[in-house]
């Protein structure tokens, strides 16, 4: 009889975190490095953009004019998806029929005043800074006796949605605590309750035991495929340490964390020589003044693209009716991107 294999046969594999599962098919992806791999072409953006809405001094649509600010700087969107103003309310025509009045915050992050640096190109220094910005937004909008969850993320790259390139990101504060984090919460506290330890902190240990999905790492985080990574070069960074949230980390710890967002970023953009896109988040403690022991800091990354600069993978059909699926298997993108060279192309 032939004997069950990871790398050869169709499997599903169990996403502990969210309790989702995936499909994966490596039998259809055995040589995933054929035929042509077009590049793309090049971004080249000015360090300065008079028409852009997030450079220094220039002009918004609601009519503020952005600081000279020389770092990095924050706003309330010009269109946020939720306002603090909302009243509150709802609707509610049987059990069919339900909505919520929902309240929230959100803000806009700059990491430069430089329009043309994306993550992977800033020094670690600077990356720092806008970790340093997310700590001291995180703290004011936990502060907020409304706000129950801080959500920051980025979208980086037309391809995933975003509206400008100017390296840029996102904090969208809540009453409610969205449905992906709200997943992570069940899971993580059904395992700290069995096992006294954070979920993270045993899947971490293992990951480094097994080594095959580790990106990189440093004295305080790990860069690594999940095991039940979803997207074709998905990624995840997780704290040594099982921190609730990101003001668990002091200036060193911050530090390593810029130094590690910068390889992986530097990683993606190297795999293709583009402008890698993607869509990253932190998730952490909800901010509703309870004690979340079993919460365990960790970021994800979800980049689109597949073959080549050009090629993506679109999650429709089978995906969308039935279950995610890919076809080449964790393990294989891990040991790829580790291939590649830790200096950014563009500097090479």
């Amino acid at each position: 009889m032939i004997e069950f294999s990871l790398p050869d046969h169709p499997h599903r594999r169990f996403n502990a975190l969210t309790g989702d599962w995936i499909l994966v098919s490596p039998h259809r992806a055995k040589r995933p490095w054929q035929g042509q791999v077009e590049k793309a072409q090049q971004d080249t953006r000015p360090p300065y953009d008079p028409e852009c809405y997030l450079c220094p001094g220039n002009k918004r649509s609601s009519g503020d004019f952005n600081p000279d600010y020389p770092a990095t700087y924050s706003f309330v969107n010009d269109f946020s998806a939720l306002m603090e103003t909302t009243p509150d309310g709802g609707y509610n025509d049987g059990e069919l029929f339900i909505a919520e009045s929902e309240r929230g915050i959100c803000k806009v992050i700059c990491f430069s005043p430089r329009h043309d640096l994306t993550v992977p190109q800033m020094e670690v220094e600077q990356i720092k800074g806008v970790i340093d910005l997310w700590k001291k937004e995180f703290e004011d909008l936990s502060k907020v006796d409304f706000i129950n969850y801080i959500q920051i993320f980025e979208n980086k790259g037309a391809m995933n949605g975003c509206s400008n390139p100017h390296p840029h990101g996102q904090i969208w504060s809540s009453m409610s605590i969205p449905v992906e984090p709200s997943k992570e919460n069940v899971r993580q506290q059904a395992y700290f309750e069995k096992h006294g330890k954070t979920l993270l902190t045993d899947y971490l240990e293992k990951e480094l035991q097994k080594g095959d999905r580790i990106l990189c790492q440093n004295d305080h985080f790990v860069a690594l495929i999940p095991f039940w990574a979803t997207w074709p070069f998905e990624a995840m960074i997780i704290s040594k340490k099982a921190a609730q949230n990101i003001l668990a980390f002091n200036d060193e710890e911050s530090l390593a964390l810029a130094d590690i967002y910068k390889k992986l970023t530097v990683m993606y953009d190297n795999l293709f020589e583009v402008s890698f896109p993607y869509s990253a988040g932190i998730h952490q403690a909800p901010t509703d003044g309870k004690d979340y022991p079993w919460w365990h800091f960790h970021m994800h990354f979800y980049p689109p693209l597949l073959r080549s600069a050009t090629i993506r993978k679109f999650m429709v059909g089978y995906e969308q009716l039935a279950t995610p699926q890919r076809d080449v298997t964790p393990e294989t993108s891990a040991q790829l991107l580790r291939s590649l060279p830790t200096v950014h192309y563009k500097q090479q």
